[in-house]
């Protein structure tokens, strides 16, 4: 990793905020009632913009009524989401830093979400509603970075998701994934892997942030 950084991009579910559980209730009951294997939905869709994982399952002509379905299902079911383990010590830390948020969420989702987690906002924020495209395009992080005032190579970005890591890496920032819904051997395109964010450390520098580990992290090689 770098000495310091301009600031930090977080990604927000499974990174943040541990809503899995519920997240899976509401894609399993979803690809029930169109008939799909619920399987194969929970495979592809963590980490991406339900735009893009209803467009990928779905003919167009089903696909408007099917995210409204969705989106309504997921911000009525908060049930278990909480802060994802080191999430609010890291946050504290970074008061007086600049940082900010990259998610797949649209913007009522993850207002619920951060709510039902007590993590509050930060002043910049990019949702699924804010770019034509979602991750892995780059354009969520080049975003924030812009609106930060700061290059996006100058950023640390923070994601637990292959299509999240791909989308760091291409807005030219360094990534450092967590392997808290992923197997290591998945998020192996990272600069840096931990277990979670309690491993991540951050400190002032002169120059920017300083982030490191708590110690040295070898992921398990699988075969």
């Amino acid at each position: 990793m770098r000495p310091s950084y301009a600031a930090i991009l977080f990604d927000v579910d499974g990174t943040l905020v541990d809503s899995r559980a519920a997240t899976e209730r509401t894609w399993r009951t979803w690809a029930q009632s169109y008939g799909l294997d619920p399987a194969h939905v929970l495979r592809i869709c963590h980490g991406r913009r339900t735009e893009d994982t209803v467009a990928a399952l779905l003919p167009p002509p089903e696909r408007t009524r099917a995210m409204e379905r969705l989106d309504a299902q997921e911000i009525r079911d908060l049930t278990d989401i909480v802060p994802m383990p080191g999430a609010q010590r890291l946050l504290g830390r970074l008061r007086d830093f600049p940082w900010a948020l990259v998610t797949s969420c649209t913007a009522p989702l993850l207002r619920a979400r951060m709510s039902a987690a007590h993590i509050p906002l930060p002043d910049v924020v990019v949702t699924a509603d804010d770019v034509r495209d979602g991750k892995p395009d780059p354009t969520g992080y080049l975003l924030a970075a812009d609106a930060l005032g700061v290059r996006a190579a100058d950023c640390l970005v923070i994601e637990d998701a292959p299509a999240g890591i791909e989308a760091g890496l291409r807005a030219g920032a360094t990534v450092l994934a967590i392997t808290t819904t992923h197997d290591a051997s998945d998020l192996r395109a990272a600069h840096v892997i931990a277990p979670s964010l309690d491993w991540v450390t951050v400190a002032h520098g002169p120059d920017g942030v300083v982030v490191g580990l708590r110690q040295p992290f070898e992921p398990r090689r699988t075969r």
